[in-house]
């Protein structure tokens, strides 16, 4: 239902203060009264009438001024209480530069970002247990079968069990560091280590699960250094691993080649595979969480040389990864290949990062 003009009329907004509104109205209000009494004296108007008229002339003054002047306020009650029953969509219409719409700012902008968390929330709730349901329910049909006899406990369908328990396992381990991540300040412990020992120490962990792919290392130059939190960095190249391993063919070759930037202590790291790629409309979206392959998690299965692909990953790795990236003040993206995927992994040198002070940065994950 459409409000009356007179209720959508602000003549104050202009003005940059509500003292000087407030000013305004009572200059605006006496003025009319002074103006009534003159013309009812000429008019030799009865005074008890004179009296009435003025008043009400003022009052009607009043509330038309002071109506615009508090409409802010009214919509910031209602739209509160929407946001208590859960409704965060209601802004403020925020026209006038006073103290009042300089709140109104603000409460949109709170209300905005109550909205997008809040359906971040509802998101990760879905996104989580649709990647929980899968897992759970095939090792539930596997422990069924193996209880009732349909199948024997051999090495196959244990092994079968163990998958889906790892999995699960990697799920809860990357939930938990992005509880740590949203819950406040992550400490940036940099130090200078030597980078072809740190990422054979990586790969070496990745072989140890028999992934049937081939690790090539790369070091230019081969005594090359870098400053950065080798935990944080751990993450990340372990993460950028376990993605391109799933994205390879049997039997492929992930790399990983390693460089100077600019300045000490600086860093490129390109990690490589053989898989299908990305397409570029997507290569902005799969550091986001819960997207997977360019996908987000419940949509379309991955798929690699007409089978599908199991084991796949939680959707979290490359968000994790991009956190840590930007704790050290660095930028990671999908970078030109071609053939396969190529994320590239940029550090900055010592001097930028004290600059900037990413010693205290705390980064936390962007939808």
């Amino acid at each position: 239902m459409a409000r009356p003009a007179w209720m959508r009329a602000r003549p104050l907004d202009p003005l940059r203060s509500i003292k000087i509104k407030l000013g305004v109205l009572v200059v605006a209000s006496v003025f009319t009264s002074t103006v009534l009494m003159i013309l009812g004296l000429r008019a030799d108007v009865r005074f008890r009438y004179m009296f009435v008229v003025t008043s009400l002339a003022s009052l009607a003054v009043t509330l038309l001024l002071a109506h615009g002047m508090t409409s802010p306020l009214r919509e910031m009650t209602a739209a509160a209480r929407a946001m208590a029953r859960g409704d965060y969509s209601r802004r403020v219409r925020a026209t006038s530069r006073d103290e009042v719409g300089q709140l109104a700012d603000a409460f949109n902008r709170m209300a905005s970002d109550l909205e997008q968390v809040d359906r971040h929330r509802r998101e990760l709730v879905a996104n989580v247990s649709h990647e929980l349901r899968t897992p759970i329910a095939g090792l539930q049909a596997l422990l069924e079968n193996l209880v009732d006899g349909v199948w024997e406990p051999d090495k196959e369908r244990l092994g079968q069990a163990l998958t889906q328990t790892e999995r699960l396992g990697r799920l809860v381990a990357d939930l938990l560091d992005l509880s740590r991540i949203d819950a406040g300040v992550v400490p940036l412990r940099a130090r200078e280590f030597a980078v072809r020992p740190f990422l054979e120490g990586v790969l070496r962990e990745a072989e140890a699960v028999g992934l049937d792919v081939v690790f090539v290392v790369d070091v230019e130059p081969p005594a090359l250094t870098a400053v950065a939190d080798p935990e944080r960095l751990h993450q990340v190249v372990a993460n950028l691993v376990a993605n391109a391993c799933r994205h390879s063919p049997p039997g492929g070759r992930v790399s990983l080649h390693a460089t100077a930037h600019e300045g000490p202590g600086s860093l490129v790291l390109d990690v490589q595979d053989q898989g299908p790629g990305i397409p570029r409309e997507e290569r902005t979206r799969v550091f986001e969480r819960f997207i997977r392959g360019g996908t987000a998690i419940g949509e379309t299965p991955e798929y690699q040389g007409g089978r599908r692909r199991e084991g796949g990953g939680t959707g979290l790795g490359l968000a994790i990864a991009r956190w840590a990236v930007d704790l050290h003040g660095g930028e990671i993206a999908v970078a030109e290949s071609r053939f396969g995927c190529r994320i590239r992994v940029v550090l900055p040198d010592r001097n930028a990062r004290d600059q900037a002070g990413t010693d205290t940065l705390s980064a936390h994950l962007r939808p």
